[in-house]
């Protein structure tokens, strides 16, 4: 009997749940590795009062592993609108509660894994607190990855101080995966914020699985502004030099009401630029990817049939060397 191939998914909480959502039915081994950054909302309470790791990324993945989405999935989205606990989604203050009784946010989610019957695994990608840092292309320094995403001014790199250890179960799931998934999600806050663990980085480019990074849409002020998808790589690349084999580009239609309504926002479509995509020795495939309606994303199954096809490519695709690094 064949092995089922094994995908390994490394991003943030919406970008990342679509793409699971898009793949739990297949015949394939899911992995999400969620980075631990958010110190916004809900999870960002949760840190300050409890002294919690965020859970609101980690519960929307759950969700989205879960076998039935439907009563269980909207009771652990439903989100309080009064009183003290206003503005908490309850998977959150499950969590948290389950991270209280157990007395480890990794078994935590376990436990809640058991209780959604998840058809993959959920982990962080470590059990460390930790804050974020972003240098702008303008030089300036802002620490909380909610500070960075209200910026106005592109990333050149983000960090950790200190950087802290990988969860071991993440390194292992990376070292054995057929295919890593980067992304979708944003660049610096969900995809990048996952190689500044070291042991994460050195894991995704040591792979011997196809390394796919899903790039977005859509640009994202504060820290994607005025960026083409090469521009993306090479960032990626800078992380984990030789790192990336594959980049997944929308390319189709959009809604011209959804675009001019992001426009308003500063935000554009990701430009692909094939050329330097190209010199930077990276497979490019393009689909009709964006879902229909008034919110420019993904659609879960489209990203998943794509991702679903490089993975049964996969030996075909992988370099017989890994790339180079990313030019200056």
């Amino acid at each position: 009997m064949a092995t089922r191939p094994s995908i390994a998914a490394l991003g943030g909480g919406t970008g990342l749940s679509s793409l699971l959502r898009g793949l739990k039915l297949a015949p394939v081994d899911l992995t999400a590795i969620v980075t631990v950054a958010d110190d916004g909302g809900s999870s960002g309470r949760l840190r300050r009062e409890l002294g919690i790791l965020p859970p609101g990324d980690i519960r929307n993945c759950l969700v989205a592993l879960a076998d039935d989405e439907s009563l269980m999935g909207r009771l652990f989205q439903h989100r309080f609108a009064d009183g003290d606990l206003s503005g908490h989604p309850f998977g959150n203050l499950f969590l948290a509660a389950l991270t209280e009784v157990t007395g480890d946010f990794d078994l935590a989610i376990q436990e809640c894994s058991r209780v959604l019957k998840i058809r993959g695994a959920v982990m962080p990608s470590t059990l460390h607190q930790v804050r974020l840092w972003a240098e702008r292309v303008d030089g300036t320094v802002v620490c909380g990855e909610t500070n960075i995403a209200a910026g106005f001014s592109a990333c050149r790199r983000v960090w950790f101080d200190p950087a802290p250890d990988a969860y071991p179960p993440a390194v292992a799931a990376l070292a054995r995966a057929d295919v890593i998934v980067l992304g979708p999600g944003s660049l610096f806050t969900s995809v990048l914020a996952h190689l500044a663990v070291p042991e994460i980085a050195a894991a995704v480019r040591g792979s011997q699985g196809l390394r796919v990074y899903v790039c977005n849409v859509m640009t994202q002020p504060g820290e994607t502004d005025g960026f083409c998808a090469g521009d993306h790589v090479t960032r990626l690349l800078d992380a984990i030099p030789g790192g990336v084999d594959v980049v997944v580009l929308h390319e189709g239609e959009f809604d011209p009401a959804a675009i001019e309504a992001y426009a308003a926002m500063g935000q554009v479509p990701v430009e692909i630029d094939r050329a330097r995509l190209d010199a930077l020795g990276v497979r490019v495939v393009t689909a009709p990817l964006a879902d229909a309606g008034g919110v420019v994303r993904h659609s879960p199954q489209a990203l998943a049939d794509v991702i679903l096809g490089l993975t049964a490519d996969r030996d075909a695709l992988r370099p017989a060397a890994p790339v180079g690094e990313a030019p200056a």
